[in-house]
């Protein structure tokens, strides 16, 4: 055991066990000289801990320090150590009524305060040698990602995090089975951890992933990786969302995963899959994962557990109905989780190109921001600037989804002369036009090129899809 100058530390009692600090020593020490009042003794010189104090007559006009090692006299000053020791009578009786709530709440704050400590149990020292080197690398911290990389390292079982990470998004040379060939690639890697957390320990708070033993991850990295495949080919084939760039957030694949392990990766029965699809379109509608992200999907994965006994979780009534005055009202942005769940309602309709009525391919890249070719303005912006500049051209109900070579025949024709157009080679217009929650020509005002109709009409439908997901027939 390491003495603090002259100052000797009790040994450790017989069968306990000590913690070694790999990074703090300095600061803990300090802590802990303080506490105790210690007059230490190094080289030659001695330092008394007790005088250092805190200054409760602080003016941060005047560049003064609250906390000090000079006692000003002229100052009111209460040592740090008779605050961390000594009773609340009798710093009241020290320096006065005038400063009782400073007194009390600096006393508060040193007490009560909370030190953010990683804590690395059970790994060899080259392995918590490393986390706390790359800690202090560049004066970057760590993520829980990289962090759990070095916890969970084991050579032997040939398990190295990133690794498994990067094999996941894009495969390997065993294993061609990837979330990349799925164009799911856009899962982080936090995303991916918490998935782990919630069928291992059904919690993904930071400190509670930061708890599980490296025996259990690696445990359940596989049954995960099952789980999330299966979790990703129903949101694909079942709820139609194509690609993971349209998803209102990857943190969905918790909850999703979380099931599809607990229901041992089986298909959902019909009731399941309808309560799955009322979840999905309720997280993305009411920005559910906007904040406070670990504390709701903890409650999320309890409505797994009903959703897997076909029981439906309980929401409330407000959450699950959408209005067109809404829908009319919403900007488009590509970032935006509700729009991107309106997004995700169009991709599940299996929308058709309107020049020929062709499946309309959305891909990841294509899909990043709302300048991005598979994103259409059926009333083309600068006609609607042209034509209505007192309304909006930017908003959800103008948008739909179809493929660059059809957004490129478009431009900024009217409305009523590229559907012309198009009829030439496509019979099946209108049919593709139902594909994009657009039911007709003369009554959305296409004909007419009535733009605030237009955008009326297909508020109204997309909201009536919505409002159908969100309220299933079980």
């Amino acid at each position: 055991m390491k003495d603090i100058g002259n100052h000797s530390l009790p040994e450790s009692p017989k069968g306990d066990y000590a913690q070694y600090i790999l990074d703090g020593q300095q600061r803990i020490t300090s802590l802990y000289a303080i506490r105790k009042g210690l007059r230490i003794s190094k080289d030659e010189e001695e330092i008394d801990y007790t005088d250092i104090y805190v200054n409760l007559d602080y003016d941060p006009l005047n560049d003064e320090q609250i906390v000090t090692s000079q006692k000003d006299e002229e100052k009111v000053s209460i040592s740090v150590h008779d605050l961390l020791t000594r009773k609340m009578g009798d710093l009241f009786k020290q320096v006065g009524g005038e400063k009782s709530d400073l007194v009390e709440e600096y006393k508060t704050k040193l007490t009560t305060y909370d030190f953010a400590t990683i804590t690395i149990k059970d790994y060899p020292i080259d392995i918590a040698c490393d986390v706390f080197s790359r800690i202090n690398t560049g004066g970057k911290p760590l993520t829980l990602f990289e962090i759990m990389v070095a916890m969970t390292y084991d050579e032997e079982k040939g398990f190295d995090l990133a690794l498994k990470y990067e094999e996941l998004l894009n495969g390997s040379d065993e294993n061609d089975k990837s979330l990349a060939k799925a164009k799911f690639d856009t899962v982080p890697a936090a995303t991916v951890l918490q998935a782990v957390a919630a069928i291992a320990v059904g919690s993904i708070r930071a400190k509670d992933i930061l708890k599980i033993r490296r025996e259990k991850f690696i445990a359940n990295w596989e049954p995960m990786v099952s789980a999330m495949f299966a979790a990703v080919d129903f949101i694909r084939t079942k709820l139609h969302v194509p690609v993971s760039q349209l998803l209102p957030y990857a943190s969905l694949l918790v909850p999703f995963t979380y099931f599809f392990h607990k229901n041992k990766n089986k298909r959902p029965t019909e009731i399941q899959a309808k309560l799955l699809k009322q979840f999905f379109y309720w997280v993305g509608l009411n920005w559910r994962y906007s904040g406070s992200t670990e504390t709701k999907i903890a409650e999320d994965l309890k409505k797994m557990n009903l959703i897997l006994k076909e029981k439906m979780p309980r929401y409330s009534s407000d959450e699950l109905s959408v209005s067109a005055d809404d829908i009319g009202e919403t900007w488009f942005s590509a970032g935006n989780s509700n729009v991107k769940t309106i997004l995700c309602l169009f991709a599940s309709n299996k929308p058709r190109n309107l020049d020929d009525d062709s499946d309309v391919l959305l891909d990841n890249s294509n899909l990043r921001i709302a300048t991005s070719r598979n994103y259409h303005h059926f009333f083309p912006r600068k006609y609607v600037e042209k034509n209505y500049p007192l309304l909006e051209a930017n908003l959800i109900a103008n948008i739909t989804l179809i493929d660059a070579a059809s957004n490129n025949k478009i431009r900024a024709k009217a409305p009523s002369h590229y559907v012309e157009e198009f009829k030439t080679n496509n019979s099946r217009l209108l049919s593709s036009l139902r594909s994009h929650l657009i039911n007709g020509l003369k009554g959305f005002g296409i004909l007419e090129d009535d733009y605030e109709k237009f955008i009326g009409k297909r508020s109204e439908a997309i909201a009536e899809a919505l409002n159908e997901a969100l309220n299933p027939e079980l």
